[in-house]
Order: structure tokens, then sequence, then C-alpha cells
């Protein structure tokens, strides 16, 4: 196996890149913020916004934990921008909070240490252990990838949604119940986009909502078919070894001069007792 990428606190791959991708879209959350979007929009991002708050809270604190000297980490590795940019809204919507919400910024630290940890040679070492441990990652990705859709395909259907006066996903609530029955391909049909975009949205959930759970599906299909190496090896026929072709000749040569001293001694009359 691969040696995995950690930093000085030993993090695994898969929560380095947790790490990374939670960053990028909590900038990405941030800049949305700022524009001129829909009141209900804001406050659904508000709440995403207190949720990947609460989650680098807790990796500030693991961190600071961990680390072999917590001055260091606090100070040199720039500790208190990954805490001032943890700071959470707690879901407030003022016209002070929009300008908080700029502290988000010093996230932009916790990215360029996380994005050196995976550049260069340990982002070779990073591919060939995902190659390696496929398995393992599978089911990692694709629960990242389904937060990743359940979180912009709310945002945008409530927007979208929120222009129309028959619409009838209105809230925060609504657009992420619509995306999740969506996402698993039940569809109820109490909620359901009226607006042309937000019906290009829905497209995009469901198409993205099959693969999914086809993905998914064959994870589980996997875990309950296949056995542990041990049982495989208990369970697989015991086989002889195949002989080479200068084994097979000498078989045949024995077996050759076997057969000469029979018949020598058949053709030789015996002796007189």
């Amino acid at each position: 196996m691969a040696q995995e990428i950690t930093s000085p606190r030993k993090h695994s791959n898969a929560y380095n890149i947790f790490i990374l991708v939670l960053t990028v879209l909590s900038l990405a959350v941030m800049v949305v913020m700022l524009l001129p979007i829909s009141e209900q929009t804001l406050k659904l991002l508000s709440y995403y916004d207190t949720l990947i708050c609460v989650i680098f809270l807790i990796d500030f604190f693991q961190n600071l934990s961990s680390a072999p000297k917590k001055s260091d980490y606090f100070i040199k590795e720039r500790g208190w921008l990954d805490l001032l940019g943890s700071i959470p809204s707690l879901g407030l919507i003022t016209d002070a909070s929009k300008y908080v919400g700029l502290l988000r910024l010093a996230r932009l630290s916790r990215l360029a240490r996380i994005a050196r940890l995976m550049s260069g040679e340990n982002r070779q070492t990073l591919v060939k252990d995902v190659l390696e441990n496929r398995s393992r990652y599978a089911m990692f990705i694709t629960i990242l990838l389904t937060i990743l859709v359940l979180t912009v395909a709310s945002v945008l259907v409530l927007q979208f949604e929120s222009q129309s006066p028959d619409a009838n996903i209105t809230k925060g609530g609504d657009a992420l119940w619509y995306a999740l029955v969506t996402i698993t391909t039940v569809g109820y049909g109490d909620r359901y986009p009226v607006t042309p975009a937000g019906r290009v949205t829905a497209m995009f959930i469901m198409f993205a909502g099959v693969g999914i759970i086809g993905a998914l599906a064959s994870i589980l299909a996997s875990l309950l078919v296949g056995g542990s190496p041990a049982s495989e090896e208990e369970e697989a026929p015991v086989t002889a070894p195949v002989p080479t072709v200068e084994q097979e000749l000498v078989m045949v040569k024995n077996e050759l001069v076997a057969m000469r001293q029979l018949l020598e001694k058949i053709s030789t009359p015996g002796d007189p007792k």
C-alpha cells in the first residue's frame, strides 16, 4: 500500500481531500452570499455556512490538541487563521453579518496548506494510493459527491423558484427536501419546480442521482457478496502445480528407462535355481 500523505498531525488522504473540497465549497458559499440573491436563499446558505464552520472548528481543535507544540501550530502554522475563519454566524442574517463573512477569507490559509500537502511528489503518491485502494475511496467519494450535489442543487432550485409566484418550493427546507427526494430517485411529487431554470436543475439532480444510487448499489453488493481474503483462501480448491516442459521430458525419459529395463529382464533367461 502506498504511503499516505500526512500533515504534521497525521491526517489521512481521505481526510485531507474532504477538508480541501469543503474549504473550496465554503469559499464559493461566501462569494454567493455577497451577491444579490433572495432572502430565503441567503438564509439557506447561512445554514450551510454555519454547518461548515462547526466542522472547521472541530478540525481546528483536533489539530491543536494533537500538535506536538501548540504554539507552533497556532502561530507558525497560522492556526489562528483557521480559528478566525471558523467563527459561525449561527444563521443570523443582518447587514453586518455579510461583512463579517469576509473573515471567511482566512480559510485561504487552510486551502493553501492542504494544497501544499498535495503538490509535487505527494500528488503522485495520492494518485497511486487512490488507484491501488479504489474500493476504500469509492464510498468516500460517493458520499462527498452526494453532499456537493445536494448543496448546489438545493441552493439553485430555491433561488430560481423564489422568483415565481406559483412556486411551491419557497423555503430552504423545501429545497433541501426536494433535492434529497429527487437524488434518491423516489420522487414523491409534493414539491416540484415550475420555472425553466428550476427544471433544468432538476434534470441535473436526476442524472446525478442515477449515478450516485448506482454507485452505492455496486458498493453494497461488493460488500455483501465479496468475502474476506481468509475465507476465500479456505474455500479455494487446492490444485496441484502444473509441471513445466522440462519436468515432463524428464518424466518421459524415466519411464522409457524403466520400460527398457523391464524388456531386458524379460528377454534374458532367469538364473538356475
